[in-house]
């Protein structure tokens, strides 16, 4: 218990584990090769000192302050950071003023905008004479699409990036650096296991923030033994995790098999069941989003034109679970779920998509009919582009029995409606238009 105690005495001056961490070049930075790997657009740019004004657009935790910072270093730039609540227009006004000045004496500015979709429009104007003028380099970062949530005007000068939540491996080699370097823990004998460490990258999901904090408070909530080692306990990870299902892993088998359990228990009509393995996919950890997406897809391969309002009402889901996030959005997917559970069950939309497929992956690319492809020249005309074209419209029937698939699949049947809720009615109109074919 003393041994405790004086861990928690030695490091209450500390600043946190990820702040202690922040890496100081690019070399040291995790993740995001796509931009910054070798040879990559980004890095080469600051290897060869041609930086301007961009938009890092990315989820949390992945390192758009971080890359700033080492990007302000590596240029010899002033670094100067400002917040959407603390800096009106009086504040960028000073600031783009003495930006302007430092300029005139060879010294360039950095300003880095963190959540610059929380800027309003007046902030953002306030902005756009010194970008315009080289005064500063803008470095913005936003975690939402900056085509809603910047003005044009901003947006049409500052190229955007995308970074990506960081993969486990690179969470895994972030917690094991933070276990050895002196920054970190490397002073201390610390006992925790690899499979420990996975839980934590996979709780944080692609957010390194998230992964720092959870080690950082396991660690300080660790029991020291009679050796002196420092062990980190599978209930107080739990517990520092906020997950009772400690062990559910995302990328496992425990995720595939609940996926699949709340996909068939909505396909057999089980509203009880589908909640109950939707509720358990989030009290271990799921993102909310990743469920979502399945219930739009399930819409349509399960439900289809037998109720097609079972997509919007996904889709609906979906943007709930994005705008309020964890825990507000669970009683949208309950929504979600239990509708579906709930409606009429057709899956020849997706037997229809599947057997199309098969014949486009096995039969050769057959050319478009000329009778459906447009003939916008002269040369296009006659080489007979467009010759017997009929125009539905022009029928009292709204039908014609022009021939729309290439010949060698003339008369092949994809869509096979089925009885089933809005989709009988679909049967029977097209039940009706291919009989007027055949007929005419």
């Amino acid at each position: 218990m003393m041994g405790q105690m004086s861990l928690f005495d030695d490091r209450e001056q500390l600043s946190p584990l990820a702040s202690r961490l922040r890496p100081e070049c690019l070399d040291e930075y995790m993740g995001q090769q796509h931009l910054i790997g070798k040879g990559k657009i980004l890095r080469r740019l600051i290897e060869q000192d041609q930086i301007s004004s961009m938009i890092f657009w990315g989820p949390p935790g992945v390192g758009k302050t971080t890359l700033a910072r080492i990007i302000a270093k590596q240029t010899r730039a002033e670094f100067v950071e400002f917040s959407a609540v603390t800096s009106g227009i009086k504040e960028i006004k000073e600031v783009m003023q003495q930006a302007e000045n430092n300029r005139r004496y060879g010294i360039r500015t950095l300003l880095f905008a963190d959540e610059i979709h929380r800027f309003n429009k007046a902030q953002q104007d306030a902005f756009l004479p010194w970008v315009e003028k080289g005064s500063v380099i803008l470095v913005g970062a936003t975690t939402e699409n900056p085509s809603f949530e910047i003005n044009s005007a901003l947006l049409s000068r500052c190229k955007v990036f995308i970074l990506k939540a960081l993969e486990a491996e690179d969470l895994l080699r972030l917690l094991e650096h933070a276990l050895k370097s002196p920054k970190g823990f490397g002073n201390l004998e610390i006992s925790i296991s690899e499979e420990e460490l996975s839980m934590i990258a996979g709780f944080s999901n692609g957010d390194a923030r998230t992964a720092l904090n959870t080690l950082e408070m396991a660690v300080l909530n660790g029991r020291m033994d009679e050796r002196g080692v420092l062990c980190v306990e599978e209930d107080v990870l739990a517990q520092c995790m906020n997950r009772r299902s400690l062990l559910y892993d995302k990328n496992g088998e425990s995720h595939y098999n609940l996926i699949s359990a709340l996909h068939k228990s909505m396909r057999n009509s089980d509203p009880d069941a589908a909640v109950y393995w939707m509720c358990r996919m989030l009290d271990g950890g799921e993102e909310p989003l990743y469920i979502a997406r399945r219930l739009i897809r399930f819409a349509s391969e399960d439900v289809g034109i037998a109720d097609s309002e079972a997509l919007r009402i996904a889709v609906a889901a979906y943007q709930a679970c994005h705008f309020l996030g964890m825990p507000e959005c669970d009683v949208h997917l309950t929504h979600a779920v239990v509708y579906l559970s709930m409606a009429p069950k057709s899956n020849a939309l997706y037997l229809a998509c599947e057997a199309c497929k098969k014949d486009i992956r096995e039969m050769p690319a057959e050319p478009v009919p000329l009778q459906i492809c447009n003939a916008p020249t002269n040369l296009m005309k006659e080489l007979h582009y467009g010759e017997g074209y009929q125009y539905a419209h022009d029928t009292q029937e709204k039908l014609t029995k022009m021939q729309c698939l290439p010949d060698s699949l003339a008369g092949r049947r994809y869509y096979e409606p089925t009885d089933q809720g809005r989709e009988k009615e679909v049967k029977e109109r097209l039940d009706g238009i291919l009989k007027w074919k055949q007929e005419n």
